[in-house]
């Protein structure tokens, strides 16, 4: 193995702490991460071995027949299994490091995050198409002079955390549509460069709602296009999600998303003038729209230009003319932040 694409044996990187510097360094070339993952016989993790470390034991007099226990340091930087790929990325960026293991809550190594393949990771062809141009009224004072996907999360704006999402699972070519305070928008991503994809902006000059920008696209899409509103927090796993829109060979894919009500009362059922049964506080659980669709190129096309339409109204014309339309049941992080309330229960877990 020459390199670590990301789908690599994480068994290739797992060093026991009685092996030596040289078979650590043997390891440590063919994984091509310049690290090592010391574990115990169980798979705990006892310590990160770094080409680094090494360098600095041989400087010092060290011998290559040393065990690598000797060498690296026992504290060590590391994420639990629920920490979204976006926060792995920020963790690594701010520490500066380029792995992040993952580990359980025995300190068990699970998985690797590596700051090459989160970053630019397997390129997809696909692109992805952000709605941005709301105005976010609903949030009220928030909003005012500043658009809602630009409200800040942690250290940085909605958008970007959706932007970086996009790039981690391989999509370059993003579209933006911005309307209210969109130049806003534009000067903060310019043309992606430095978030390590295209970025191209599609002006609506009046609303177009959750739909119509799709029909601004400068020319139609070869591959699967990602659809996501411009206000959501989520950790959605962009590469399941068009491997299952392909797999189901569907028109349109929609993300859902379980959402339970509870009824704080006893609730009876009746049938005629009796009642059946009581139930108390029953809760009552829905699969809501997430916000997040894939759709076929054909499919693209259906969109029509210069009015208001929401995506809804596409996913329902596919239905009506009994196309395929993908329910993908999502299980990651997802918020919504629509309503005051929303953006100030995320700041609190986020930020």
């Amino acid at each position: 193995m020459n390199s670590y694409s990301g789908h690599a044996d994480l068994e290739d990187l797992i060093v026991s702490p009685e092996m030596t510097v040289l078979e650590v360094l043997t390891v440590i070339d063919q994984g091509g991460l310049s690290v090592a993952l010391v574990c115990d016989a169980k798979r705990k993790l006892l310590a990160i071995a770094t080409d680094g470390d090494i360098r600095r034991h041989l400087i010092k007099g060290g011998l290559l027949s040393a065990p690598i226990s000797v060498t690296c340091p026992k504290s060590f930087i590391s994420a639990g299994a629920n920490v979204p790929r976006p926060e792995a990325i920020s963790i690594m960026l701010a520490k500066h490091i380029t792995c992040l293991p993952v580990i359980d809550d025995k300190g068990c190594v699970t998985d690797l995050h590596t700051l090459r393949t989160a970053m630019v990771g397997t390129r997809c062809e696909s692109w992805a198409m952000i709605m941005a141009g709301g105005k976010g009224e609903r949030l009220g004072e928030l909003t005012t002079g500043i658009p809602k996907p630009m409200l800040p999360v942690g250290d940085r704006p909605i958008l970007e955390w959706i932007v970086q999402l996009l790039v981690s699972y391989g999509i370059r070519r993003i579209f933006i549509s911005v309307n209210y305070l969109g130049k806003m928008i534009e000067d903060h991503f310019g043309d992606g460069t430095n978030h390590q994809c295209q970025i191209e902006y599609v002006q609506e000059t009046t609303p177009l709602g959750t739909g119509g920008p799709i029909s601004l696209l400068p020319e139609k899409p070869k591959a699967p296009l990602v659809v996501m509103n411009g206000d959501l927090m989520t950790a959605i796993n962009i590469s399941r999600l068009l491997a299952f829109h392909r797999a189901g060979g569907f028109c349109a894919s929609m993300a859902l998303r379980e959402y339970t009500i509870k009824v704080p009362f006893g609730v009876a059922e009746i049938e005629g003038v009796r009642v059946a049964r009581l139930v108390e506080k029953p809760a009552l659980q829905y699969r809501i729209n997430a916000g997040i669709y894939v759709l076929a190129p054909e499919v693209v096309a259906r969109v029509p230009k210069g009015r208001m339409f929401p995506i809804t109204e596409l996913i329902d014309g596919c239905l009506k003319d009994k196309l395929p339309v993908g329910a993908y049941h999502m299980q990651e992080l997802w918020n919504d932040i629509g309503m005051p309330e929303e953006y100030a229960r995320v700041q609190t877990t986020r930020g």
